[in-house]
């Protein structure tokens, strides 16, 4: 019985410690984050650096049942952020959603996209 106890101490313990060391690998650093979000995406333009267009990225987010709430901007700029990471991006600019509506295949989804961008390092200054 001390045993069996034992291992399962044992067991929980490990499986605690593996738990925390991928919470403290998983920490990422964003060359400009959305303090409202806590990812790179933001609706508007990033007019202060300068950037190469990636690609588009669409997003589709949905309500579990009826009684969900809908999506709320957190969960579609999070959405959004995984499709522009994929494509290697910095940020995604430019990120609009609609109002969740009912399709035949659920309760309430809301489509959103934005555009996926990669920052450009700055030109070094010119020496004479």
């Amino acid at each position: 019985m001390k045993v069996k106890a034992f291992f399962a101490v044992a067991v929980a313990s490990v499986v605690i410690l593996s738990a925390q060391a991928t919470v403290a690998d998983t920490a990422k650093h964003y060359a400009i984050v959305n303090e409202e979000v806590g990812v790179p995406v933001f609706p508007y333009d990033i007019t202060d650096r300068p950037y190469q267009v990636i690609g588009e990225v669409k997003a589709g987010v949905r309500k579990a049942t009826i009684f969900s709430k809908a999506p709320s901007q957190e969960k579609i700029y999070r959405e959004l952020w995984e499709r522009g990471e994929k494509l290697g991006a910095d940020a995604v600019i430019k990120a609009q959603y609609g109002d969740a509506h009912v399709t035949a295949l659920s309760w309430g989804s809301s489509t959103a996209t934005g555009v996926a961008i990669k920052f450009l390092d700055p030109a070094p200054p010119a020496s004479n």
